[in-house]
């Protein structure tokens, strides 16, 4: 039990496995990095300069693009030093800091990704009465439990996960990871068992729940009606199911990895598995909603359009936005 008070540092042992292709790997993730910043950032930009874009549906995509900022920012920067580096080693406090700001990072997306379900109901299934419901105060009201009922949660699971004593040091990830943490205690609290557990369906299970109430609800609400209909609704909320798929197969497959027993799993295949859910997401969500969403695509080729002599015939090929549901 003295032993635990002297660990200090983590190992990230998955890094030993990369050898040689640390480099072209390296290479890779600077790009996508790169590419996350650069599109997320188009995307906040453009929302936020076009004021007929200052709708509650556009203001949770450039929450979800923040989002995708901010989770990229805490994992890919150390990630990539970790790449280019013989030793692996993370301090506790910036081990803890990185579980906090990777699991607020998923948490986050599926919070936004169930306020933005909500939205697209009221829109289907309420149209007449959607600028009565969706007010302002609404919006603010959705955003401040998107935003802080995580933070809370994962505030007080990390707190008891600090408190544990630990007897080793060795990670089997490429970050720092809670359950992990957890599999290094010295003791196996069942209440603190209990409360992350409790804590954890809470912050998953109840966004899931809702995204497929607010599903089942605007399928049946589309069900008897007219096909120009149904196409305005599905190119309405089609980008919002994309992206919740897409969120919901690279975290379960997160989830199942940390599961399984490592050392029987391809090194490589156990990376890609483990750091998807916070590359492709950011990589994907602003390709989705910048091409399928109408409003935002003909902004966005407005921005590439600011020296008409160049791009004159290209802008005479803008598409026309159609209006969304």
């Amino acid at each position: 039990m003295e032993n635990s008070s002297l660990i200090f540092y983590f190992n990230l042992t998955m890094f030993m496995n990369t050898g040689h292709y640390r480099y072209p790997a390296f290479i890779f993730c600077l790009l996508l990095y790169s590419f996350i910043v650069f599109s997320n950032l188009v995307i906040i930009l453009v929302i936020c300069r076009e004021r007929t874009l200052h709708e509650p549906m556009y203001i949770f995509i450039v929450f979800l693009s923040c989002n995708s900022l901010y989770g990229s920012t805490g994992f890919l920067p150390r990630f990539l030093m970790d790449l280019l580096s013989d030793t692996h080693l993370i301090s506790r406090p910036a081990c803890f800091t990185q579980i906090y700001v990777i699991y607020t990072y998923a948490s986050y997306e599926l919070t936004i990704l169930s306020i933005m379900a909500y939205d697209r109901y009221v829109a289907v299934c309420h149209p007449l009465h959607y600028h009565r419901k969706m007010t302002p105060k609404t919006v603010y009201t959705l955003a401040f439990l998107a935003w802080v009922c995580p933070a809370c949660n994962l505030s007080v699971t990390i707190n008891m996960i600090v408190r544990l004593p630990l007897c080793g040091n060795n990670i089997q990830k490429v970050y720092c990871a809670s359950w992990n943490v957890v599999k290094l205690s010295c003791v196996r609290d069942a209440v603190n068992s209990i409360v992350a557990m409790l804590g954890a369906i809470a912050i998953a299970f109840l966004p899931f729940g809702l995204i497929f109430f607010t599903y089942l609800r605007i399928v049946i609400a589309c069900w008897k009606k007219s096909s120009e209909v149904r196409g305005k609704v599905l190119q309405s909320c089609l980008p919002h199911v994309i992206s919740f798929v897409i969120y919901s197969i690279t975290s379960f497959s997160d989830t199942a990895l940390s599961r399984q027993n490592l050392e029987e799993i391809n090194p490589f295949v156990a990376i890609i598995l483990s750091v998807e859910f916070v590359i492709i997401p950011p990589v994907l969500n602003p390709i989705v909603y910048g091409l399928k969403l109408p409003e935002i695509r003909r902004h966005i080729f407005k921005i590439l359009c600011l020296k008409p002599r160049t791009k004159k015939n290209f802008c005479r090929t803008l598409p026309q936005s159609t209006p969304t549901v």
